[in-house]
């Protein structure tokens, strides 16, 4: 097609082979779109197109991504919003006859995709699940702050570094956790916009064990968990952090390389950071939730970092 639909919030720019959204950059535009920032959208990673009235004179372009498609829209798992679904492209009213046209474009671009030679009825296996990942998911490093930890991905593994302030003593005594992605068989992301939202991490089965894995935690004292909270974990850097972290799962369990990853030497702690997590632990250890083997160890560790 090679056209350009500018939309609000978004323009996209239909290609032979893909769309590309682009997102504006405002205090109007919703902190995901702009986290984003752009995303190419293959046709054969949508499912269905659909035209239909909006709010306050406006109608919705929607291009529907296939099951299995798309990390970002997996790991939200139909928890975002309508106006922060980045598949919705949003125009004024007065645009529907050009938004129909496009629409129609779209159609007839899968049905080419799918061999049906038709853009009008069921177009074939647009219900089948993609079996990978066709629309890259944001690039690492990536890092957000939860209400009990920080949260980083460096593209091979997923590291939570505990908060004194926030995480649970069950966290504390496991001690920060870093996972790489081989270990892992997914993510698991419950919306900061529900009221016990968290991210948690799925570990593969033990295969030596032949036994699956037992029943996780609740949130706040799964090791393999970080919660959110007011202000903590929001949408717009958790959500691709989660995607992120899919994505690099799957190519792990296919033997394909995601993202280069660097070696580079672990940086040394803040002795003030250490020292409050040192005076924290004390208090764990005083309040006899720590036993003395795991404070000297865990102190020993801790001292290790500086």
């Amino acid at each position: 097609m090679g056209d350009v639909l500018q939309g609000i919030h978004a323009t996209w720019e239909f290609e032979s082979d893909s769309v590309l959204i682009r997102f504006e950059r405002g205090i109007r535009t919703p902190k995901l779109f702009q986290a984003l920032g752009e995303r190419r959208v293959p046709y054969e990673a949508l499912s269905s197109v659909t035209l239909t009235p909006g709010r306050r004179g406006t109608v919705v372009l929607h291009a529907v991504p296939r099951a299995g498609a798309d990390p970002l829209t997996e790991a939200a798992a139909g928890q975002l919003r309508a106006s922060g679904d980045p598949y919705r492209l949003l125009l004024p009213a007065e645009r529907e006859t050009l938004a129909r046209y496009y629409a129609d474009e779209l159609r007839a671009a899968l049905a080419r995709v799918r061999g049906t030679g038709t853009g009008t009825g069921t177009m074939g296996d647009e219900q089948e699940p993609a079996e990978r990942y066709l629309v890259t998911a944001p690039e690492p490093p990536l890092q957000f702050k939860a209400y009990d930890a920080k949260a980083s991905f460096d593209g091979d593994r997923v590291t939570f570094r505990w908060f004194w302030t926030g995480a649970s003593s069950a966290k504390w005594k496991a001690g920060d956790q870093s996972l790489p992605v081989g270990e892992l068989q997914g993510v698991e992301w419950r919306s900061p916009e529900r009221f016990d939202g968290y991210l948690r991490l799925l570990r593969r089965d033990d295969p030596c064990s032949g036994q699956p894995r037992p029943r996780p935690a609740p949130a706040d004292h799964d090791p393999a968990t970080v919660v959110f909270g007011p202000g903590y974990g929001p949408v717009h850097e958790s959500l691709p952090f989660a995607a992120a972290v899919l994505e690099a799962v799957q190519a792990a369990a296919t033997g394909r390389t995601a993202v280069p990853v660097h070696a580079v030497a672990p940086a040394r702690r803040d002795p003030a950071e250490v020292a409050e997590r040192i005076r924290h632990l004390g208090e764990l250890h005083r309040a006899g939730l720590v036993t003395d083997d795991e404070f000297s160890a865990k102190k020993a560790e801790l001292l290790a970092e500086l």
